[in-house]
């Protein structure tokens, strides 16, 4: 589903402003977004229009009350009816009555500042940038942030992006001369811009030297396109030059929406900002003059000043008649053909290169996006606040994830213990077990993830089951997206469990599994949601841990490495409470070569399985035993030489440092995980054979390295296949 932005601006008649909204939104249209825009209306709304955008009707254009507070209620229920995913403001008045009805309504909110306007002590104040300001010039970001404070961080610098197919040398001027009675054959001088106060000095410094183009050149005709308040002035001036010379020629068209043909109608072309860079797409030399200053006749050496102004002039020297003058007679008296053509090119080039639509839409883009994730909440789901090393794990490489694909998105997780959540995950949490509290944080999410771990099974119990989908159910009811991220699905046993779950995966807009087996599953549950592709587990996406640190907590704890290590991760479960006298005899036998250190993930289930073996043992052995961080553990893992591991974490976190992992099978994710990773098997948590786990350790420690590379090529491939996550995640968003 596209994203909708609302572009607000005061007007649609002629200007550079107004054609920058009118590009960009066809653009972005053009890319997938769907597009409104709200204006007095103009000359442009019916290309809007004609391109598919809804536009609507605001008096936006006069800083009067009651016109704003006309335009306030108009913008409301427009917002309310469009519902956009951004709302895009330019100029100060839109921009100050969408900040209004922002703080109301909470829609993520971008502006544009397009010039450099009069600033006083109130109009600081009551200034609203917005969540995010895109300037069209770095001199406007500089304005910005010493006139209105605006934090330079928030602000993206973007271009006036130019069609170079609307405007190109291959478009024809022949229709516009020979609407307004001009000769082909005749040197023909182009000029577009507002007729305002503001706007129209080059215009009438235009008309006033025109007699004296006239006798240094033969046959000069002046093209003069563009409305406003002070076109009629100018109209005056122009209709007396002509009575003086007995002939029309200056031409005032008014406002124009052919302002591609006006400009294609002449030979050498006068104006600023976008009307220029227009003109220089269309391979026309450009003299840069406005009311902000002049740069005089474009050409390579003065690339870089217009650039810092954004061809606007400002900081440059004032235009004047004189200049004008000089710079018209010598591209249309003095340089020859081959060298106005030169001129063209270049001008065109740096068009091409750096004012393309394409990089307009994608700054806007971007900032759009930008704002969507400040304003993006992710209700996180998962075995989260247990104490459980891997389902921390799993939290902190889905919070580093989801911000590095959205920075500034909050993340909420549902956690057993939320204070701890929050203070070591870093992530905002609320109690799993408080109904309102998951409430809140599932209704005021922007998607719900169900965030990776093995949450849809009944191996552990129906209730569990229940929990986790009660929660989609209820995401699904509040009309959230929804990913299944990662997941690890079953074993579910009973027929009615599997039919929840068939249930809540067809509810599901993305799914992604870490493990063939998991998609095997639910194939065979009956689900036939197309949305589904395996991935890996997230956590393959952390780095190993680091041996450095890892061997100075090992030292704390005692452990002695005048031997090789050996890890061992046991847990109670499936049985292995008859198998603790089998586990110690394996254990003392390694204890001959190596030395033993015990990996408990969670408290206190494995603190006490670790312990009933260690109880049976006549050897020495150690203990790295949580509440370590997942980092801590990873680092001790990481000085490991092999490890045998009933927990699945456990093993990824080893093979992720690269140290060869034995699986001890008491769930099928294990089995999964060993398969995955190319590595062999140790037994079962239920039937433990310690004679058969020692000689498949000895086979891994007499050929490590063989073993080692098998694991560099095996978790190569998976943390390629988990940045599958992440692309499905931003799909979730686009829903």
């Amino acid at each position: 589903m596209s994203k909708k932005v609302l572009m607000v601006l005061m007007g649609l008649e002629i200007g550079g402003a107004e054609t920058h909204v009118v590009e960009l939104s066809k653009e972005l249209h053009r890319e997938g977004w769907e597009v409104a825009v709200v204006s007095n209306g103009g000359v442009y709304e019916r290309e809007l229009t004609e391109a598919g955008i809804r536009c609507h009707r605001a008096p936006l254009h006069k800083r009067d009350a009651f016109l704003m507070l006309r335009s306030l209620r108009i913008l409301r229920r427009v917002i309310r009816e469009e519902k956009p995913d951004v709302v895009h403001a330019h100029a100060r008045i839109p921009a100050l009555l969408c900040g209004i009805l922002q703080r109301q309504m909470g829609f993520p909110f971008v502006t544009s500042a397009h010039w450099v306007f009069y600033v006083n002590f109130l109009l600081k104040k009551i200034a609203d940038w917005g969540e995010r300001t895109i300037a069209v010039s770095d001199d406007i970001k500089t304005y910005l942030i010493e006139n209105y404070g605006v934090p330079a961080e928030r602000i993206s610098v973007t271009i006036n992006g130019i069609d170079t197919e609307k405007f190109s040398p291959d478009v024809s001027g022949e229709r516009v001369l020979r609407e307004f009675g001009l000769s082909a054959e005749k040197p023909v001088v182009s000029y577009v811009s507002r007729m305002d106060e503001s706007r129209a000095l080059v215009a009438r410094q235009l008309v006033a030297i025109a007699p004296r183009l006239r006798e240094a050149i033969p046959g000069v005709q002046l093209l003069i396109a563009g409305g406003g308040d002070v076109f009629d002035e100018i109209k005056a001036r122009s209709d007396a030059a002509n009575a003086a010379a007995g002939e029309p020629y200056i031409v005032m068209t008014g406002a124009r929406t052919d302002i591609n043909e006006i400009v294609a109608a002449g030979d050498v072309f006068v104006g600023v900002s976008r009307a220029a860079l227009e003109a220089m797409a269309a391979a026309k030399p450009v003299i840069v003059s406005g009311n902000e200053g002049y740069i005089g006749l474009f050409e390579e050496s003065k690339l870089a000043l217009a650039q810092s102004n954004n061809f606007c002039c400002r900081g440059c020297e004032a235009s004047s008649e004189e200049l004008l003058y000089g710079d018209i007679v010598k591209v249309l008296c003095q340089l020859d053909d081959d060298r106005r053509a030169e001129l063209g090119r270049y001008g065109r080039e740096v068009i091409q290169n750096d004012y393309s639509v394409a990089r307009m839409a994608k700054d806007a883009a971007e900032a759009y996006r930008a704002v969507l994730a400040a304003h993006t909440r992710v209700a996180l789901s998962g075995y989260y606040g247990f104490r459980n090393l891997g389902d921390d794990a799993i939290l902190l490489a889905l919070r580093d994830r989801l911000q590095e694909t959205v920075p500034g998105a909050a993340l909420v997780a549902l956690s057993r213990r939320p204070r701890e959540t929050r203070e070591k995950c870093g992530v905002e949490a609320a109690h799993r077990f408080e109904p309102f509290a998951v409430r809140r944080a599932i209704k005021g999410a922007s998607c719900f993830v169900s965030g990776g771990g093995s949450l849809l099974q009944d191996h552990t119990s129906t209730r569990s089951l229940l929990y986790y989908t009660w929660l989609i159910r209820m995401a699904k009811r509040y009309g959230k997206p929804i990913m299944f991220y990662a997941n690890g699905i079953g074993p579910v046993e009973t027929a009615r469990d599997r039919e929840r779950v068939r249930d809540v995966a067809e509810m599901a807009d993305v799914i992604t599994l870490r493990d063939e087996e998991s998609l095997q599953a639910l194939r065979e549950m009956g689900v036939q949601n197309p949305n589904i592709r395996v991935t890996a587990d997230p956590v393959y996406a952390m780095h190993g841990g680091d041996r450095a640190r890892g061997a100075e907590r090992l030292k704390a704890l005692g452990v002695p490495t005048d031997k090789p290590i050996v890890g061992l991760s046991v847990r109670f479960a499936a049985g292995m409470e008859t198998n603790v006298a089998a586990f110690a005899r394996f254990c003392d036998a390694v204890s001959g070569t190596a030395t033993v250190v015990f990996i408990d993930m969670q408290q206190p289930g494995d603190t006490a399985a670790s312990a009933a073996v260690r109880a049976q043992m006549t050897a020495a052995a150690y203990e790295a035993s949580a509440p370590y961080d997942p980092a801590a553990m990873a680092d001790m893992l990481a000085c490991m030489d092999a490890v045998v591991s009933a927990r699945l974490h456990s093993m990824i976190f080893a093979a992720c440092a690269l140290v060869p992992v034995l699986g001890v099978v008491y769930d099928p994710k294990v089995e999964a995980c060993a398969r995955a990773l190319d590595m062999p098997l140790a037994g079962t948590l239920d039937a433990f054979d310690a004679d058969a786990a020692l000689k498949a350790l000895q086979t891994v420690l007499d050929d490590r390295a063989a073993y080692v590379e098998r694991l560099r090529t095996a978790v190569g491939g998976l943390r390629e296949r988990a940045k599958g996550n992440e692309a499905a995640f931003v799909e979730l968003l686009e829903r």
